[in-house]
């Protein structure tokens, strides 16, 4: 199949996950040709916000795979990622990702994301939602024990 012909494909399960109560969203994986894994949105069924079809796309292929990164695989979506799964999508390390509609058509469509686009480039204690660091003793004693350790799985 060519990448038109693979976010087509997509574009139809994400229409197809409306039919079954599920967000407008699709994702598939893609490694030397065959699909490994796709998804729609999962956030309604699951009652789970980080159930983004990305994210649930990702977490399948990484499962069949059984490895915790896409090297060698692409990722086509029904829309541009929201920013959530830009991260996901990053620490997965896909070769490429493909999207049909943009961020401007879900919003359109009442997705609209751009508030979190605005909020992660700000400073934390800046953000409309409150973070707050705290000084802890010890609050980096899980990264110096992890630097330590010398049979650690690199990612």
């Amino acid at each position: 199949m060519t990448d038109e012909e693979y976010l087509k494909y997509t574009i139809q399960l994400a229409a197809d996950n409306v039919d079954h109560d599920g967000g407008p969203f699709a994702a598939i994986v893609v490694k030397e040709g065959t699909i490994i894994a796709e998804a729609g949105n999962r956030v309604t069924e699951k009652m789970d916000p980080t159930a983004h079809a990305e994210v649930q796309a990702i977490r399948s292929a990484c499962e069949t795979l059984k490895h915790f990164e896409l090297k060698g695989c692409e990722l086509y979506v029904s829309c541009e990622p929201c920013p959530m799964c830009v991260g996901a999508i990053y620490w997965a390390r896909p070769d490429q990702v493909y999207f049909a509609a943009g961020r401007d058509d879900a919003s359109r469509a009442g997705f609209d994301d751009n508030l979190i686009y605005k909020e992660v480039s700000k400073d934390p204690q800046e953000r409309s939602l409150p973070f707050r660091r705290i000084n802890v003793q010890d609050a980096a004693l899980p990264f110096k024990k992890w630097e330590r350790k010398e049979d650690k799985s690199a990612y």
